[in-house]
């Protein structure tokens, strides 16, 4: 089913609202089967002469963003209905599913910046590092707010989804010989 720009926008919307706080961000997502759906995005790397190489290496790492987004929900799912959050599972994966989109764009300076002034390590740095840190806070207050089980059970499923995804992304890496360049 294709998504129209008015769903997206107010899906959009409903992400950010829980990413500031505002349970009502809610009612502005499709919780329904049809909004539980993954965009994958294509990554560039590699030799632009060996199309093999590159269609395995796009293959591994596509394997590997699916399963650090999909291993550690399945984890979650396994969990939520005896963390007394089952409730509350299908609410967050589409909500985090938006947010990431909300992610990716607040992540744009950092990239700008690398982009701009390539020798420019230390504003690069010090941006990335401000970007990350407000996409961690807003992550929080996204799942805290769509939880919506009090503070404690809101980092513990963040801290969770953020340590499994993070878990699951170095052992496929190392499983399937990614390496991150320096």
């Amino acid at each position: 089913m294709l998504v129209t720009a008015d769903e997206t926008q107010a899906s959009l919307t409903g992400a950010w609202r829980l990413m500031l706080g505002k349970a009502d961000g809610l009612r502005l997502l499709n919780l329904t089967a049809d909004g539980f759906g993954w965009v994958g995005i294509a990554n560039e790397i590699g030799d632009p002469d060996a199309f093999g190489a590159r269609l395995s290496l796009l293959l591994r790492l596509a394997a590997i963003d699916l399963g650090a987004w999909v291993l550690p929900l399945v984890g979650l799912a396994a969990i939520a209905p005896r963390a007394g959050i089952g409730d509350r599972f299908v609410a967050y994966v589409v909500a985090s599913n938006w947010a990431s989109a909300i992610i990716a764009w607040l992540m744009l300076p950092s990239a700008l910046v690398r982009l701009l002034s390539p020798d420019s390590t230390d504003a690069s740095a010090l941006v990335s590092l401000a970007c990350f840190v407000l996409s961690i806070v807003l992550t929080w207050r996204m799942t805290n707010t769509v939880i919506g089980k009090g503070a404690a059970i809101g980092a513990a499923v963040f801290v969770g989804m953020f340590a499994g995804s993070l878990l699951v992304l170095f052992a496929l890496q190392a499983l399937l010989g990614i390496t991150i360049p320096e």
